[in-house]
Protein backbone atom coordinates (compact mmCIF):
# COMPACT_ATOMS: atom_id res chain seq x y z
CA UNK A 1 0.00 0.00 0.00
CA UNK A 2 1.80 3.22 -1.25
CA UNK A 3 1.59 6.42 1.17
CA UNK A 4 0.24 9.62 -0.14
CA UNK A 5 2.61 12.54 0.04
CA UNK A 6 1.40 15.64 1.63
CA UNK A 7 2.80 18.92 1.89
CA UNK A 8 4.45 20.09 5.18
CA UNK A 9 2.63 22.82 6.67
CA UNK A 10 3.68 26.20 6.38
CA UNK A 11 4.74 27.84 9.25
CA UNK A 12 2.35 29.92 11.10
CA UNK A 13 2.63 33.88 10.68
CA UNK A 14 2.36 36.13 13.48
CA UNK A 15 1.52 40.17 13.47
CA UNK A 16 3.81 41.96 15.75
CA UNK A 17 7.47 40.36 15.69
CA UNK A 18 8.44 38.31 18.63
CA UNK A 19 9.50 40.60 21.85
CA UNK A 20 13.42 39.38 23.00
CA UNK A 21 13.11 37.26 26.27
CA UNK A 22 16.09 39.70 28.22
CA UNK A 23 15.38 42.73 29.27
CA UNK A 24 18.11 44.87 28.34
CA UNK A 25 17.22 47.86 30.71
CA UNK A 26 17.87 45.53 33.54
CA UNK A 27 21.71 45.91 35.26
CA UNK A 28 20.79 44.75 38.38
CA UNK A 29 20.56 40.56 38.91
CA UNK A 30 18.90 39.14 42.25
CA UNK A 31 20.44 35.89 43.26
CA UNK A 32 18.39 33.73 45.75
CA UNK A 33 21.18 33.52 48.11
CA UNK A 34 23.42 36.26 49.29
CA UNK A 35 26.07 36.89 50.98
CA UNK A 36 25.33 35.94 54.23
CA UNK A 37 23.52 32.82 53.17
CA UNK A 38 26.81 31.48 51.75
CA UNK A 39 28.85 32.30 55.13
CA UNK A 40 26.23 30.40 57.24
CA UNK A 41 26.31 27.20 54.33
CA UNK A 42 30.48 27.12 54.80
CA UNK A 43 30.22 27.30 58.47
CA UNK A 44 27.18 24.80 58.85
CA UNK A 45 29.77 22.38 57.08
CA UNK A 46 32.96 23.16 58.67
CA UNK A 47 30.50 22.34 61.85
CA UNK A 48 29.32 19.11 60.48
CA UNK A 49 33.22 18.01 59.73
CA UNK A 50 34.01 19.15 63.04
CA UNK A 51 31.44 16.59 64.68
CA UNK A 52 32.93 13.60 62.58
CA UNK A 53 36.13 14.93 63.33
CA UNK A 54 34.74 14.37 67.35
CA UNK A 55 33.17 10.67 66.16
CA UNK A 56 36.53 9.11 64.63
CA UNK A 57 38.79 7.31 66.58
CA UNK A 58 40.30 3.81 67.18
CA UNK A 59 39.91 3.83 70.84
CA UNK A 60 37.31 3.87 73.73
CA UNK A 61 34.27 4.11 71.20
CA UNK A 62 31.46 4.13 73.92
CA UNK A 63 32.83 7.30 75.31
CA UNK A 64 30.72 10.71 75.55
CA UNK A 65 32.35 12.63 73.28
CA UNK A 66 31.40 9.92 70.16
CA UNK A 67 28.04 8.84 71.40
CA UNK A 68 26.29 12.17 72.58
CA UNK A 69 28.54 15.17 71.76
CA UNK A 70 29.86 14.78 68.21
CA UNK A 71 26.09 13.59 66.81
CA UNK A 72 24.52 16.59 68.48
CA UNK A 73 27.61 19.00 66.88
CA UNK A 74 26.61 17.05 63.50
CA UNK A 75 23.16 17.70 64.14
CA UNK A 76 23.26 21.36 65.02
CA UNK A 77 25.60 21.71 61.45
CA UNK A 78 22.57 20.22 59.59
CA UNK A 79 20.45 22.27 60.81
CA UNK A 80 22.14 25.33 60.74
CA UNK A 81 22.19 24.58 57.05
CA UNK A 82 18.77 24.24 57.34
CA UNK A 83 18.83 27.95 58.70
CA UNK A 84 21.08 29.41 55.72
CA UNK A 85 18.79 28.03 53.05
CA UNK A 86 15.61 28.84 54.04
CA UNK A 87 16.91 32.27 55.36
CA UNK A 88 15.45 35.12 53.38
CA UNK A 89 17.96 37.37 52.00
CA UNK A 90 18.08 41.13 53.04
CA UNK A 91 16.35 43.51 50.61
CA UNK A 92 18.04 46.24 50.00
Amino acid sequence: MAQKYTKPAEPVKTASPAKPAVKSDSSQIHFIFDRGNYRLLIISIAVVVFGFILMAGKTDIYSTTKIVIAPLVILAGFALGFFAIFKKPVSN
